[in-house]
């Protein structure tokens, strides 16, 4: 039977929903070797195909539309960290509204990371993720979105369980169990930084989901 809280959720709650159980799905899958995930571009094909399946499964009413967009282009009125610019090229992007009431549109950015261990960036890819988290909040404060999620996969332990970082770049640490206070300034301390300082301006908590092919952090921006 069908739960009746699904059916009276707002369209926020609902694609949340439709966010975590895609997400469940797909560390199952990797899991049980169904799919494999070996970089970022075959990470944003299989979370963005179960994404559309799942998402498609909470339209209910005839009006329900839920809709999905890969690469979708974003304008900001200010400089975006990332690209240096105005403009920035979202992953995916998700939304549920009411065909008939176009005001009732509510949408998700979401943003992706796969590090390989062979192609080991360091310490940048960890300052660059923490970019893509500057990003969705601005995603959200603009209010083109109404939250955000980021999700980062590896191979690589170095992310989620590496003994120390160095004292140059330890700022940028997103390790499991670790957790950021907002306004936060997190510096680069190398010669020639890979950055200017980050401030986030919201709290996060690092814990981790491990499968038997890597680990997986999953975060949500409101």
């Amino acid at each position: 039977m069908q739960s009746p809280d699904l059916i009276t959720m707002s369209y926020k709650e609902k694609l949340k929903e439709i966010v975590e159980r895609s997400y469940s799905i797909l560390l199952a899958q990797i899991s049980n070797g169904r799919i494999t995930i070996d970089n970022e571009a075959s990470f944003q094909l299989q979370f963005s195909y179960i994404l559309k399946v799942i998402g498609e499964l909470h339209q209910f009413s005839p009006n329900d539309l839920f809709t999905i967009k890969l690469e979708t282009p974003f304008i900001s009125e200010i400089e975006l960290a990332k690209s240096k610019s105005k403009k920035a090229n979202i992953d995916i992007t998700i939304a549920l509204e009411d065909r008939l009431q176009p005001a009732s549109k509510t949408s998700c950015a979401i943003e992706l990371k796969y590090f390989q261990k062979s192609n080991h960036r360091e310490p940048n890819n960890r300052y660059d993720a923490f970019i893509d988290l500057v990003n969705l909040e601005g995603y959200v404060s603009s209010r083109q979105y109404n939250f955000g999620v980021f999700i980062l996969g590896t191979d690589h332990t170095h992310y989620f369980s590496k003994e120390s970082y160095s004292d140059l770049t330890k700022d940028f640490d997103m390790r499991d169990g670790k957790t950021y206070s907002a306004n936060t300034e997190l510096v680069y301390r190398t010669e020639t930084p890979h950055g200017p300082p980050i401030r986030l301006k919201n709290d996060y908590s690092f814990n981790w989901d491990q499968t038997n092919e890597g680990y997986f952090l999953k975060l949500l921006i409101d």
